[in-house]
């Protein structure tokens, strides 16, 4: 399999367009044959990174490699970073905005629910200046 780039842009506070590029990344992975318990697993991470980034940050981007053993998403964004990335990682912690949890949106899940469906997951993050996150599946879990 040749190797298959995409590329996405995201909005800060877009909600209405949360889950577009998951769910374009969700069609070219079916399109390739990609187990679907590995696309759901990819999706699942890939659309949580994207509402925290709608969430969170000044807007940012998606950009996902598609190889021959597996499936590499780096999620770049202009925030304000992660003071804690131990804390953030607590499922239930959440620094988002009372506009934001009134949409349904920042219950402290995202990052812990990234981590539960990647089989890698990787965050730098510079207060003030954004925050990276990189989410690797793999076809055959090594």
């Amino acid at each position: 399999m040749e190797s298959l780039k995409l590329k996405y842009s995201v909005s800060k506070g877009d909600f209405s367009n949360a889950g577009n590029a998951s769910s374009n990344i969700k069609k070219n992975l079916k399109l390739l044959g990609i187990n679907s318990c590995i696309v759901k697993r990819v999706v699942v991470s890939i659309y949580e990174a994207e509402v925290n980034m709608i969430a969170h940050a000044y807007g940012g981007s998606i950009k996902v490699c598609i190889d021959e053993e597996k499936i590499e998403a780096i999620l770049t964004d202009l925030g304000p970073g992660i003071p804690d990335i131990d804390q953030a990682m607590k499922k239930g912690f959440s620094t988002a905005s009372d506009e934001v949890r009134q949409m349904g949106f920042g219950a402290g899940m995202g990052l812990p629910n990234i981590e539960k469906n990647s089989d890698q997951l990787l965050i730098k993050s510079k207060v003030g200046e954004g925050t990276t996150v990189t989410i690797i599946s793999y076809y055959n879990k090594k």
